[in-house]
This record gives structure tokens, sequence and C-alpha cells, in this order.
């Protein structure tokens, strides 16, 4: 073996320690940020005593959660078209007057501010270099303290008998607001609204020839 081997397999057996610490580091990095991409989180509540196959029809009210001063919002429209979407899809048909069922939703957007301890990885450079090759910190040794500002929406899906005017269904969406749903929120509450009713309970029944549309 020459000299010039002799001096470079210390060094060459210091690495992997060093870059075991990076790759922990970074796994721990993309453990955060995968956070940030992960789905709303979904709420539902139904009445168990409710037999969803028992309607037909559906409406909306007068009024609905998402309207502002009088008038419907686009946030309304795009709404109504998921939830039009949904219902279709289970079977129900949109009856302009005395419906089985009225469909209601609201949202909403806040800002929420977090402090949060974000873990350092000191590799053995700088200051600690009299380290390097010889032994290191524990994995993840450190810290740092961000604040992070962002916006979370809130989405609200209420499903009513109509006529005895009681809510048999509920259904709530809540997660971190992306910049990409802020820019196309049609898309955002399309996603959204399919999300939630994966989780509804039933469909219409079927229509009998002759009988009218609604109860």
């Amino acid at each position: 073996m020459t000299d010039t081997m002799q001096h470079e397999a210390p060094r060459r057996h210091a690495h992997p320690v060093a870059w075991m610490t990076v790759a922990l580091a970074a796994a721990a990095i993309a453990a955060l940020a995968g956070c940030a991409t992960v789905g709303p989180k979904i709420r539902v509540d139904y009445d168990r005593a409710a037999d969803f196959s028992a309607y037909q029809t559906y409406g909306y009210p007068a009024e609905l959660g998402t309207d502002r001063g009088g008038y419907s919002t686009l946030i309304t429209g795009y709404f109504r078209q998921a939830v039009d979407r949904e219902m279709r899809l289970r079977g129900y048909q949109f009856a302009e007057s005395n419906p089985d069922l009225l469909v209601n939703f609201f949202a909403r957007a806040r800002d929420v501010t977090d402090v949060r301890s974000v873990p350092n990885a000191w590799v053995g450079y700088g200051y600690y270099g009299y380290r390097y090759g010889l032994y290191g910190a524990w994995p993840l040794y450190g810290s740092e303290v961000s604040t992070v500002h962002y916006k979370v929406g809130t989405a609200n899906i209420d499903v009513v008998d109509a006529r005895r005017k009681q809510l048999i269904w509920e259904g709530l969406a809540e997660g971190k607001l992306t910049q990409q749903a802020m820019e196309d929120p049609q898309s955002a509450i399309s996603g959204v609204v399919a999300d939630l009713f994966t989780r509804y309970p039933g469909r219409a029944r079927a229509s009998v020839p002759g009988e009218g549309g609604s109860r």
C-alpha cells in the first residue's frame, strides 16, 4: 500500500458518518414538507335514524351560506356546480320547488400563525470541524425556531330534510389553503365537495313510474 493510499483511507472511513447525518436532515425536511401536501381533514356526521333512500329530489334554500348582501357570489356558483354533480351521481334530481332535501353550504378562510421548532443537523464543518472524522453529535442535533403565517380554509355542507326542517347530514373539511387553491378556487371547491360526498351514507330511492317527484 502506498503512502498516498495510507493517508486517504481514514478520510474514506469518516465520510459515511457525515453523509448519514446529512441524509437524516434531508429526510426530516422532506417529512415536514410532506405535511403541507396532505389533504384537508374531513369530518362528517349524520342522523342514524334517517333513511337516505327515502328521498328523490333536492334543492337549495332561498339564501345560501356563501351568499353576500342579497346576491349570489362566484363561490356559491362553484359550490352549486359541485353539489349538483355529486347529488345526481347518487340518483337525486334537482327540484325548483318542494324538494325532499335542501342543501346548504358555507366557506371561510382565516389567518393562522404557528411558531415551530425545526431540527438542524451539524455536519462537522466550520467551528465544529475539530470533530470531523472522530465523532459527531447525535442526529438532528440543535433546532431553530421560526414563525409561519398561512391561511386555513373551512368548508361546510348541510343536507336537510325539507319537510321536517331537520339536518340529516353534515360534512366539514378544513385544511391549509395553498397558493394554487387561492388562484383556482373552482377546482379546489370541486375537489373538496367530491371528498366530502365520498362519506355520504346513501342514494336516492328508485322512482316508480307515474309517481310524483317529491314526497
